[in-house]
């Protein structure tokens, strides 16, 4: 298990960027698959995307495709989320997940799960 911690979030206008980060603590995050998650207020959980442990394989939702962009330092023990052309749409609370040795698809599973940041974005 690692303990993750988002950061980053904030009031954006539409068509605005922010960068979202995750960081872990531990030794063998290199090992974690990560994924990042929204939600929105009355509305379920939904996959925004995922990186491999070794951050050569990324996947993303259709939502995000085009204008997210999932990286990773494992030297930093970090992963980032790199938002652009924000919408409105896209507010909602953001949430990093890890698994060791964790797949990236949309079903994949995460057992170690971050509080969340907050991204709203203005119209």
């Amino acid at each position: 298990q690692v303990q993750l911690v988002e950061s980053g979030g904030g009031l954006v206008q539409a068509g605005g960027s922010l960068r979202l980060s995750c960081a872990a603590s531990g030794r063998t995050f290199s090992r974690y698959a990560v994924g990042w998650f929204r939600q929105a207020p009355g509305k379920e959980r939904e996959f925004v995307g995922a990186i491999s442990w070794s951050g050569g394989v990324t996947f993303y939702a259709d939502s995000a495709k085009g204008r997210f962009t999932i990286s990773r330092d494992n030297a930093k023990n970090t992963v980032y989320l790199q938002m652009n052309s924000l919408k409105p749409e896209d507010t909602a609370v953001y949430s990093c997940a890890a698994e060791e040795w964790g797949g990236v698809g949309v079903t994949a599973d995460f057992g170690s799960w971050g509080q969340g940041t907050q991204v709203t974005v203005s119209s």
